[in-house]
Formats: C-alpha cells, structure tokens, sequence
C-alpha cells in the first residue's frame, strides 16, 4: 500500500465517531437509524462521517426498499492492517 493510501485510510479511522461506527459495522450490516442509537449525533453530522468511511473504501452500501444499509467491506481488517507501519515485514499478514 502507498504511504498516501495509508495515511488517508488511518485518518479516515482516527475520528472517535468514525471509530464508533466502525465498531457498530464490525457486529453487521446496520441502517443510520440504528447507528444514531449508537452514537448520539446529528443526522448530517452521521452522515458526512459515513461518507468519509465509504470514500476511504472501509463501507459499502446497499438498498432495501427506502432504507439504506451502510457495511464494512469483506477486506476491511486486511486494509487497515496493511495501512499499518511495518506491515511489509515478512511473517506478518495483510
């Protein structure tokens, strides 16, 4: 993974609301209606933080009916441990 890539995915994660939505993703597919439960925000706010998850490729979407369910990508944890410093040495996966 490129230094540039890496940086941009570990500050797509840094923010503790991104964070805390990343934690809700990893427990399954969730609507923002069930997210705003969990983390206490305006819905704008959710929103724009969703899509920073979604531009950095950690979230997917898909639509059921009028509702639209955010969930992490299959290759999430892979991403983000490769985005890690030292993550290229041998023995260690990504």
């Amino acid at each position: 993974m490129r230094l540039d890539e890496s940086v941009s995915l570990l500050a797509a994660v840094a923010d503790p609301v991104r964070w805390t939505v990343l934690q809700r993703l990893a427990e399954g597919p969730s609507c923002v209606c069930d997210l705003q439960e969990h983390v206490p925000i305006a819905a704008n706010l959710l929103s724009y933080h969703l899509k920073v998850l979604r531009e950095s490729g950690l979230v997917t979407t898909s639509r059921r009916g009028r509702w639209i369910d955010y969930a992490l990508v299959d290759d999430a944890l892979d991403r983000l441990v490769a985005a890690l410093p030292g993550s290229e040495r041998p023995g260690v996966s990504s």
